[in-house]
C-alpha cells in the first residue's frame, strides 16, 4: 500500500497541518518565502509530522496543540534538508534543483537558520518545557550526526557501529521526538511516551537503512536521485561498509578507493561486490529486527486505528525497494 493510502487516517489533519505550514513559513524578507515554498512544497512524504498526528490520535488527542507540534517537527527537518544539500553539494532532491543551486549555498544556509528559529518560536507558542527540552535534544542531536557524518565522509576505515551512530544521530531521533511529543501533547502516561519514542526510534532506523539500500537498487525515477549518490558523496553506508569487510582484499582495496575518493567510476565492480557479499540481504535484516522492534513497542499503546496505522508503516517501509 502506497505512504498516502496509509495516513487516509488523519488526512484532514495532516490538511490543516500543511495549511499551518505555509502560514507560519511567511518572512517580510521575500527569498526566505522563496527558499522556503521550494523545498516545503517539493512533495516529500511530511513523514514527520504524520508521527506526531498519529501518535497524539493514538491516545486521545487530536487539536490545534498537537497541529503546531507537527509543524514544529517539519521546520526542523526541512532546516536540516536545506544545509544537508550545501554540506554534500547537491544539485537534486526529489528530482528538482536543491535551493543551494538556485539561491547559493550562503541563502539555503541562512533560510535553514531560519526554520531551525521558526520552530521553537512555535515550540514557545505550545508552552509546554517537556517539549521544548525534547526538541532542544533533538537538534542537537542532528547536529552532531551531521558533523560525524562529515568525519565519517571519505573516510574508507569507517565501521559498522559509527555508521550506525550517525543514523541514529540524524534520522532516528528526529522520528522518536515527533513521537514523543505527539505523545507529551496527548498527556500520556510516561510509560506511554516512552512507548510511542521506542516506536519512533527504531521506525527511523529502520527507515534510514532501507533508504542506504535504495541508494544501490531503487529505480532513480522513485527514489528521486540517481543510484550510487552516497558513494559519489564518499559516503560509507551500511551496504557498503558490510561489502567492504566480506570482499577480497582486491574487492576491498576497491571500495576503499572509491569512498576514499568519492568517484563512481568502478560502479559496476562495486554494486557486484555488494550483491555478492550479501550486503543488501544483511542492511535489510537489521532494518527489519528495528522494525521489529518498534512493533513491540506499539502493543504498549492501546489498540486504535491510529495504532494500526502505525503498525502499517513498519510494513510500508520494509517493502521498499522490495
Amino acid at each position: 500500500m502506497a505512504l498516502p493510502q496509509l495516513l487516509d487516517l488523519i488526512a484532514d489533519d495532516m490538511a490543516r497541518v500543511d495549511l499551518l505550514i505555509r502560514q507560519r513559513l511567511s518572512s517580510e524578507v521575500a527569498l526566505i518565502d522563496q527558499i522556503g515554498a521550494h523545498i516545503i512544497h517539493a512533495g516529500g512524504k511530511r513523514l514527520r509530522p504524520a508521527l506526531v498526528l498519529l501518535s497524539a490520535a493514538a491516545l486521545g488527542r487530536r487539536d490545534a496543540q498537537v497541529d503546531l507540534l507537527a509543524a514544529t517537527i517539519e521546520f526542523i527537518h526541512t532546516a536540516t534538508l536545506l544545509h544537508d544539500d550545501v554540506v554534500d553539494a547537491s544539485g537534486l532532491r526529489r528530482g528538482r534543483k536543491t535551493a543551494n543551486a538556485l539561491w547559493g549555498n550562503e541563502a539555503a544556509v541562512l533560510a535553514g537558520d531560519f526554520l531551525y528559529s521558526r520552530a521553537f518560536q512555535l515550540m514557545v507558542e505550545v508552552g509546554r518545557m517537556p517539549v521544548m527540552q525534547v526538541m532542544a535534544n533533538a537538534t542537537n542531536a542532528i547536529a552532531e550526526g551531521e558533523v560525524l557524518q562529515l568525519l565519517n565522509c571519505g573516510d574508507p576505515k569507517v565501521a559498522e557501529a559509527r555508521y550506525l551512530r550517525v543514523i541514529e544521530l540524524k534520522t532516528a531521533r528526529l522520528f522518536e521526538a515527533g513521537c514523543r511529543v505527539g505523545a507529551i501533547g496527548a498527556d500520556a502516561t510516561d510509560d506511554q511516551i516512552d512507548a510511542a519514542a521506542q516506536f519512533g526510534h527504531h521506525l527511523g532506523m529502520a527507515f534510514q537503512l532501507v533508504d542506504d539500500i535504495l541508494d544501490y537498487v531503487a529505480d532513480p525515477g522513485e527514489s528521486g536521485k540517481a543510484v550510487g549518490t552516497d558513494l559519489a558523496e564518499g559516503k560509507p553506508t551500511l551496504p557498503l561498509i558490510h561489502a567492504r569487510d566480506h570482499s577480497d582484499a582486491t574487492t576491498r582495496n576497491l571500495i576503499e578507493r572509491a569512498i576514499e575518493t568519492g568517484t563512481v567510476d568502478d560502479f559496476e565492480k562495486v554494486l557486484a561486490a555488494i550483491e555478492s557479499s550479501n550486503a543488501i540481504p544483511y542492511t535489510r535484516v537489521l532494518a527489519e529486527a528495528h522494525g521489529a522492534k518498534a512493533a513491540a513497542a506499539l502493543e504498549r499503546l492501546p489498540a486504535s486505528p491510529s495504532q494500526q496505522a502505525m503498525r502499517s508503516l513498519i510494513a510500508y517501509n520494509q517493502s521498499r525497494g522490495g
